[in-house]
């Protein structure tokens, strides 16, 4: 008798915990992780111009270095110069490293009309006439406010072997309210410029090849 007792009231004391433990940890449950991607100018709402048409210039898009700062797999923001936070469930849905060089690659292939692209590491034997090759110093915001990219990017020749530019660039711009999605889509439409900045340097290398 005093066991089925004992066991009675166990049976309710775990029962009791239980329901407890559930209210109090209802409101504490992990959020969902959310993935993110740039975009290229191929799912652009605005209509894109050619800068160009390359009918036999063969594109190499790569290497890419971005910093080690934002080389992971979370996304980083901004919270002052000198402070970054990173936001453990809002991620990149592939490599940030990976997922610039695909869309640097298409944007270029859009504005220069070309389909003669080639995506580092390349195993093709058509020679290279262009080659872009990037660091990444800074590529993050502030949600709600800007977003900034800064690189220095180059454009050799011949292969490879000859530099026939150097540039460096510094964006901005506005990342609307103030969710991870929009500070994406302000970084996709800074890949947007910078990747017509280059374009404009390949047409003008072309122009100036073409008068020689």
């Amino acid at each position: 008798m005093h066991q089925k007792k004992f066991r009675s009231a166990s049976t309710v004391a775990v029962v009791c915990l239980l329901i407890l433990g559930g209210c109090l940890g209802g409101g504490s449950r992990t959020p969902p992780t959310r993935f993110y991607v740039l975009n290229s100018l191929h799912s652009s709402e605005s209509q894109t111009r050619t800068v160009t048409v390359l009918n036999a210039a063969t594109i190499g898009v790569g290497p890419i270095q971005i910093t080690q700062v934002l080389d992971r797999p979370q996304i980083v923001t901004r919270t002052s110069k000198n402070e970054i936070r990173i936001a453990q469930f809002s991620r990149w849905a592939e490599p940030l490293q990976d997922n610039f060089l695909r869309v640097l690659a298409d944007n270029l292939s859009i504005l220069l009309s070309t389909e003669r692209i080639a995506i580092f590491p390349w195993k093709t034997t058509i020679p290279i006439t262009y080659q872009v090759a990037m660091e990444v110093s800074r590529f993050d915001g502030e949600p709600g406010k800007n977003v900034v990219l800064r690189s220095r990017w180059v454009v050799f020749g011949e292969n490879g072997d000859r530099l026939l530019a150097e540039r460096q660039a510094d964006l901005s711009a506005s990342a609307g309210d103030d969710t991870i999605a929009a500070m994406v889509a302000a970084q996709s439409r800074l890949v947007a410029k910078l990747s017509l900045e280059i374009a404009e340097e390949i047409k003008r290398l072309e122009d100036t090849a073409a008068r020689q």
